[in-house]
């Protein structure tokens, strides 16, 4: 019947005196965002004419159009279908219906304003876009707390970020590298920040190439209204201890400046609980620590639209964190309570985190041709003071450590888009990454010794990439050439001077092919490949302590190398009526893999040393399952489901040692709307046992519940959580090889958190062309 009515139209068409064109841009209603792949249908009456669907840009033009009168029907799966009356004459050939907006339909959404309440995943050929609603800023009130619950990541209970099982993962904020670790990053970001996280798993060539696993891009938000926009956020979490955290987001549009400004903090009081038992000394440690957290995130800018054709932008992101750690650490020695001791830790950690950005750029006559230079510094002061009393039969006497840590980021990067064709793009950068590390420590005690620290790198890169698009077929190929260049020394008293010195030249190419087979883009295959490089982060080669007890010593290894990883990753891709899934796999080949050691000290064998080293090549592969289901109109869930095996080589205390390990992580998350006000949610985490080459971890399990309150025709919401019902998340671990021992820790992880929120102005959107950068995105036509 659809050919039928297709060959009528055809007929009316060439029997038509005279033909016409009609375009326009489909937009989201609320985001204002482009709908790439709409279905733009011409009908005359009840017959379809002719038709077509937008471009990635959202755009469209239907031509050879016959003089007449038709209705437009925009579609597209989840969004009301919007119908426009035109007109098509001698004296109105091109019609231009310029933008036309599309809402989600009332079955996934009751009002506009109501668009954030759930989290969405968009797939793009090189990504997964998150896009944070409601749901997931009520699972805690930092980024660490709601990292967690996103498809592949892992959160362990320092903080620490796993990426598909991998802790070699790059983590960006507004698309910048930052000087401080991601665990204290990820502590200091309000959750009610967040507009967006990305995880991008097989980067291509024209991004940095560090991080095996990849990159994971948390984008701040920023309006960008007419007129006076805001938004207040208010939290507050009881534990064993209280935190709290607030954020206030401002913006203001006139003319061609657009700025915009926010606030986020966090404070409060968290505990740790932790025990590490040795079997063959017959010794355990207890310790308790009170972590007193206060974090002040600042970040103001400005868009200035010069004219059609030149963009300027600064901002600043200012971030003070200070903590003060209060631990005591009792060491019981089983077979002889004669000598047990305790050690106080008093730690007090003052860091100021500063970025200045600037962004200029200028787009030619044709559409998407650009030029983008954009200059990027980051600097971090951080002063730590660490005061170590000892009471009982302690082997060691009171002590004082400090610690300056100065570092400083330096990024220059220049960007050239053209797009050679119509379904074709090439593009061309050049980067300069300058990086300066400099750090004292101080100590008075006694088999200790003052050292100073330096780390300087440069790293000056050249890519070029090639985008196509052919029919359903979309690839993109490309090459980055790298030259690496790093100087180190390190002095201390009364030892020899070490340097290390490192000079490499590397070529990364990369590639990516998706297929669509139907018009709708509800279904898509993905295939990708890349290589990459971990160089050693400054904790993995910093010679200086990071932590000093009586029975470890944490410390980084100045002599580690880089290690290259291959990767292949193949995804499918596809949109049901009530449901979306991608399902995919991966394989890595990783050369010299750098992985935690211990090993005891040889002038005190009690003394575990733990730093980090280069072992054999390794390989890992993995498979994923991610999921978006709405079974009701109350009810909708999304879950992930992956399993990870790698095998690791290395030599542990002259022995060659192999360990073939498979992980799995289950994470299923509920939503269920009672009223058109009230909505709960249901959050189930599993990750399983795993063994590495000189430990295992152990299962990790945890339930939280949620509730939300919309008020206000949806500007204002209340929301309660509950984490960790059962307290069953843990860090639980077993040491088999050098030592001996078994142990866990608990935070401060069973909680009830109470947010409000509310948006306010009397601004409207409009859509603004600022830099793409801030997603960690280039202006790509076809990605």
């Amino acid at each position: 019947m659809k050919q039928l009515f297709l060959f009528i139209g055809l007929l009316a068409t060439i029997s038509s005196f005279g033909q016409g064109v009609i375009s326009g841009t489909v937009l989201d209603k609320t985001s204002q965002e482009a709908i790439p792949y709409a279905n733009v249908v011409v009908k005359s009456g009840d017959v379809i004419t002719t038709g077509g669907i937008t471009k990635a840009n959202g755009t469209f033009e239907i031509s050879d159009v016959a003089f007449g009168t038709y209705a437009v029907e925009v579609q597209f799966i989840g969004y009301k279908t919007l119908i426009t009356n035109v007109t098509l004459s001698k004296t109105n050939k091109k019609l231009s219906l310029e933008r036309l907006y599309i809402e989600e339909d009332a079955v996934a959404l009751e009002s506009v304003e109501v668009v954030a309440e759930r989290s969405t995943i968009e797939q793009k050929i090189d990504r997964k876009v998150i896009n944070i609603g409601k749901d997931l800023t009520t699972a805690g009130a930092s980024a660490s707390d709601i990292m967690g619950n996103i498809p592949s990541v892992s959160v362990d209970q320092d903080g620490q970020i796993s990426f598909r099982g991998n802790e070699n993962v790059r983590i960006l904020v507004d698309g910048k590298p930052t000087n401080i670790s991601s665990s204290e990053l990820l502590q200091q970001i309000p959750s009610t920040s967040i507009k967006t996280i990305e995880l991008i798993t097989n980067p291509s060539a024209k991004y940095n190439p560090e991080g095996m696993s990849g990159i994971i891009n948390i984008t701040l938000k920023k309006n960008a209204s007419l007129g006076f926009n805001g938004s207040i956020n208010m939290g507050i979490t009881f534990g064993r201890k209280t935190r709290y955290n607030n954020s206030l987001n401002l913006n203001y549009r006139a003319g061609k400046v657009n700025f915009y400004g926010s606030y986020g903090n966090r404070l409060g009081k968290d505990i740790t609980d932790g025990e590490i038992v040795r079997f063959r000394e017959g010794t355990g440690q207890f310790i308790e620590s009170i972590g007193d957290r206060t974090s002040h995130l600042f970040k103001f800018g400005l868009d200035y639209f010069i004219n059609d054709k030149n963009t300027f932008s600064v901002y600043t992101n200012q971030n003070k964190f200070d903590v003060v750690l209060d631990a005591t650490r009792n060491i019981l020695f089983f077979n002889d309570p004669s000598a047990d001791f305790n050690q106080f830790d008093l730690t007090n950690r003052d860091n100021t985190n500063a970025t200045y950005n600037a962004d200029f750029k200028h787009e030619f006559t044709k559409e998407g041709h650009s030029l983008e230079l954009e200059l990027d510094y980051d600097a971090l002061e951080s002063d730590t003071n660490n005061d170590f009393d000892f009471n009982g039969a302690t082997p060691i006497a009171n002590y004082d450590e400090f610690i300056d840590d100065t570092r400083s980021n330096t990024t220059i990067n220049l960007d050239y888009v053209n797009p050679i064709s119509e379904n074709s793009t090439l593009e061309i950068g050049m980067e300069t990454r300058l990086r300066r590390t400099e750090n004292t420590y101080i100590t008075d005690r006694l088999d200790f010794a003052d050292s100073d620290f330096r780390y300087d790198r440069d790293i000056h890169s050249f890519y070029t990439t090639f985008s196509q698009q052919l029919n359903k077929w979309q690839y993109n190929i490309g090459l980055r050439l790298e030259d690496y260049n790093v100087d180190t020394e390190f002095n201390e008293v009364g030892q020899a001077q070490f340097t290390f010195t490192d000079k490499l030249f590397n070529v990364y190419p990369s590639g990516f092919l998706k297929y669509s087979p139907d018009e709708a883009r509800k279904n898509s295959y993905q295939l990708s490949f890349s290589r990459r490089i971990d160089r050693p982060s400054l904790n993995q080669i910093n010679p200086i302590r990071q932590l000093s007890t009586p029975q470890v010593i944490i410390t980084g290894n100045p002599s580690l190398v880089p290690q290259f990883t291959n990767s292949v990753e193949l995804n499918y891709s596809r949109k049901l009526n009530k449901a979306s899934f991608t399902i995919g796999g991966f394989y890595r080949r990783i050369n010299d893999e750098i992985n935690r050691r211990g090993f005891f000290d040889e002038d005190n064998p009690t003394v575990l040393i733990i730093d980090y080293d280069n072992f054999d090549s390794n390989s890992a592969y993995g498979f994923e399952f991610s999921s978006n289901y709405r079974p009701t109109n109350w009810w909708s869930l999304n879950g992930s489901f992956d399993v990870y095996s790698r095998t690791q080589k290395g030599v542990i205390e002259g022995e060659s040692v192999e360990v073939n390990n498979t992980l799995m992580n289950a994470k299923v998350n509920n939503s269920f709307k009672a009223t058109k006000a009230v909505t709960f949610q249901l959050f189930t985490f599993y990750s399983g046992p795993q063994e590495i080459l000189q430990y295992e971890l152990k299962e990790n399990f945890f339930m939280n519940l949620g509730a939300r309150y919309s008020f206000a025709q949806g500007k204002g919401t209340f929301s309660l959580n509950f984490t960790d019902i059962f307290r069953s998340q843990r860090f639980a671990f077993r040491t088999f090889r050098t030592v001996f021992q078994e142990g866990q820790f608990l935070r401060d992880s069973r909680t009830l958190y109470a947010g409000l929120a509310y948006r306010f102005g009397s601004g409207k959107n409009k859509s603004v062309k600022r830099k793409k950068r801030d997603k960690n995105e280039k202006a790509d036509k076809l990605l």
